[in-house]
């Protein structure tokens, strides 16, 4: 940790269940932190500089601003990002939008407004996707969809600029935090479909990414986590089968039956 002390960081969505820890954590270990949120403010006794990341006009200066408040930057993590119940099956509509906008464009943006500040002090960049980027589930198909190519982003972001600067991914599970509201208030709760793990654990595996001395690629959260992972991608086909056998124990179990969204997943299975 003392790797961090002295080190500029800007963190978007701050004032978020990660952001408020993640600042937290890194304020105590002597890193200088800004901010990037929707809601302007402090977090965790953090200055936190109001931008709708989703403006691309809004972007650059709220980057510069921060950068000039650092002096520079070292670090930017983003991990801004909202979710939500969108079937594939469905024409995308304004949520599935918002979440590619915030969980991909978002990112994006900001990084390459960043990248200068970052390129001098042969800084690093961590994105935080999710584990649903590998191993996808049902009925959320624009989270699944915008973390899978925020990890695309960050692979070729590595080949272009990994010589200057360091580009990790980081892959959480589920965390109990509002992201999840709007998917449980649709009938479509996860429980049972992903475990959920400690916040301090994700914080703890950004800071992981932040001191290691080459930055990793791929930064799982729990070992748990690194069994899926490794699943997804050497054994997709396994992969799958356990995860249909799980929504099939659900529809059976008529925990979907509350949900409208999950109607034609419901026909299907029942139908045979």
């Amino acid at each position: 940790m003392n790797a961090l002390h002295g080190r500029r960081v800007v963190v978007t969505g701050a004032r978020g269940t990660f952001g408020r820890q993640l600042c937290a954590a890194l304020r105590d270990a002597g890193a200088d932190v800004v901010g990037l949120d929707l809601r302007p403010g402090t977090a965790a006794g953090v200055p936190v500089l109001g931008c709708d990341l989703t403006d691309p006009a809004a972007v650059p200066p709220a980057v510069a601003a921060a950068v000039d408040r650092l002096g520079g930057l070292d670090l930017l993590v983003n991990n801004a990002g909202v979710g939500g119940p969108a079937p594939a099956e469905r024409a995308p509509d304004e949520a599935v939008h918002r979440q590619l906008e915030v969980n991909l464009l978002a990112a994006w943006r900001t990084t390459a407004a960043a990248l200068p500040a970052l390129e001098a002090a042969r800084g690093r960049v961590i994105f935080v996707a999710s584990r649903m980027a590998l191993l996808p589930l049902p009925l959320a198909a624009a989270y699944g969809v915008s973390k899978r190519a925020l990890v695309a982003y960050a692979d070729a972001l590595r080949h272009e600029v990994g010589t200057h600067v360091g580009v990790s991914v980081v892959y959480p599970s589920m965390v109990a935090s509002p992201i999840h509201d709007s998917t449980a208030e649709a009938g479509l709760s996860l429980g049972g479909v992903s475990r959920f793990e400690p916040v301090e654990g994700v914080v703890a595996a950004i800071l992981r990414a932040a001191t290691a001395r080459r930055a990793p690629r791929d930064v799982a959260t729990t070992g748990r986590g690194r069994l899926e992972m490794a699943l997804a991608r050497h054994a997709p086909g396994l992969a799958d089968r356990l995860v249909r056998r799980t929504v099939e124990k659900r529809v059976a179990a008529g925990d979907l039956d509350a949900a409208p969204l999950a109607e034609g997943m419901r026909r299907r299975h029942r139908a045979g």
